[in-house]
């Protein structure tokens, strides 16, 4: 069943959480951040911005969901390699898409806390629109997430991803890449580190 603000004749949209990092600066890892808000916060914008299925990229917690609490309407996979970068955990998250009926993903780091629904539903839908199938989230002229592909890029994406590179490699010069404002809903700021505490 589609999300009620969704048209049914959507593409089908994986949603990949990139969670496998160790958090170096943050401390620890961001997928356990906050009591695991952070990623329920992640898999709730995807799911809710009409992905189907969610799938998280664990690495440094292990291959097993119980540490992290991975909420019931997620999936898990595990990117052995996690600590080579993060091109290896994008890398697992495409694998993983490529076993779905997803013709689309659309990628979110798990330390974006403050992304929605509404801004996974924007950016979804201008890729869909677009002929390259290409779209990402763009707040106060800087690029963010998700990043929306289209399956004929996700061979290129996953070959350009290695070490600490994502999809950037491949997207960088892409002209036909549709960035998508979404600064009305949302900072879309990465957290590296801890709040800091009141003295």
């Amino acid at each position: 069943m589609s999300p009620p603000d969704r048209p049914d004749i959507s593409p089908a949209c994986a949603g990949i959480v990139l969670a496998a990092g160790a958090g170096t600066r943050y401390g620890r890892p961001k997928v356990l951040a906050e009591g695991g808000a952070w990623l329920r916060a992640a898999v709730r914008a995807l799911r809710g911005g009409g992905c189907d299925p969610v799938i998280v990229v664990l690495g440094a917690t292990g291959p097993t969901p119980e540490i992290v609490d991975l909420p019931p309407d997620a999936e898990h996979v595990w990117a052995a390699d996690w600590a080579t970068g993060l091109g290896a955990s994008l890398r697992a998250g495409l694998i993983a898409a490529a076993r779905t009926p997803a013709r689309y993903v659309a990628i979110m780091p798990v330390d974006t806390p403050d992304v929605g629904a509404d801004v996974v539903t924007r950016v979804t839908t201008a890729a869909f629109a677009a002929p390259s199938g290409l779209a990402r989230a763009v707040f106060h002229d800087r690029p963010g997430h998700p990043v929306v592909l289209a399956h004929q890029h996700w061979k290129a994406v996953y070959a350009a991803a290695v070490e600490d590179f994502g999809a950037r490699t491949y997207l960088t010069g892409k002209g036909d890449m549709v960035c998508v404002t979404c600064d009305d809903l949302a900072t879309g700021v990465d957290r590296d580190f801890p709040a800091r505490t009141a003295r």
